[in-house]
């Protein structure tokens, strides 16, 4: 089975928007700036309802901002 990363373009969404801070992300999508932080380091990954917000706090859709990637495993890349 392929191993899915998911990864997202935040920051530099922040910096495009007059270098928003993650706690005004945080606060327009109401949560807190940690959460903010481990989405952006991609150490959490949102819910589906918190990424449809993120998503809208930027004027994007879910897919300008986050991408999934799949990684093929060992088992499936040796075949």
């Amino acid at each position: 089975m392929a191993k899915t990363e998911l990864t997202n373009r935040i920051r530099r969404l922040r910096f495009d928007h007059d270098e928003m801070t993650q706690q005004e992300l945080a606060n327009r999508v109401g949560v807190t700036r940690q959460t903010v932080i481990a989405i952006e380091a991609r150490k959490y990954a949102p819910s589906l309802e918190l990424a449809f917000r993120i998503a809208r706090a930027f004027g994007k859709r879910v897919e300008g901002v986050f991408q999934c990637d799949e990684e093929p495993s060992a088992e499936e890349g040796s075949g």
